[in-house]
């Protein structure tokens, strides 16, 4: 766990790795937890039954959202800032899906600061390259650049 003291002390972490978070089971609990959120409850993650007849592995897979809806809880293990009031989702500029997390797989999460910016009311926007590894696949899960809002 990386500990930042303030927002604008991570001006000098820009460019580089944070860290990388411990691995993470994604098993069909979560899978059919967050199906069930979202209403999303496409047979290629939920049906068990027919993924071991039709899909490639036998096995469903997560959603693609569910893996991006990761990247806070890992990223909690990374890093925090000590002194902050609170901190904003900002949003993404790209996300890709590069590989499936089939069920059953672990993930983990690489982050790395690319920006550190002054924004109204003392705030820093930060952007990361997110990097959801799959364990034991050449190929992450996604590649996504998101921005979120920290206040001191």
């Amino acid at each position: 766990m990386r500990v930042i003291l303030y927002p604008k002390d991570m001006k000098e972490l820009i460019g580089q790795e944070i860290g990388v978070s411990d691995w993470v089971l994604v098993d069909q609990t979560m899978i059919d937890k967050f199906a069930d959120a979202t209403g999303d409850h496409q047979w290629i993650h939920v049906d068990v039954e027919r993924a071991a007849k039709e899909m490639p592995g036998g096995k469903t897979i997560a959603h693609g959202f569910l893996t991006l809806s990761l990247v806070p809880r890992l990223s909690a293990a990374i890093w925090k800032i000590e002194h902050r009031s609170r901190g904003l989702n900002y949003g993404l500029d790209k996300l890709r899906f590069t590989g499936q997390v089939v069920e059953g797989k672990r993930v983990r999460l690489r982050q790395k600061l690319l920006a550190a910016d002054d924004v109204k009311d003392n705030g820093i926007r930060l952007t990361f390259e997110n990097t959801i590894d799959i364990e034991g696949e050449e190929r992450p899960a996604l590649v996504a650049v998101s921005l979120s809002i920290v206040y001191p």
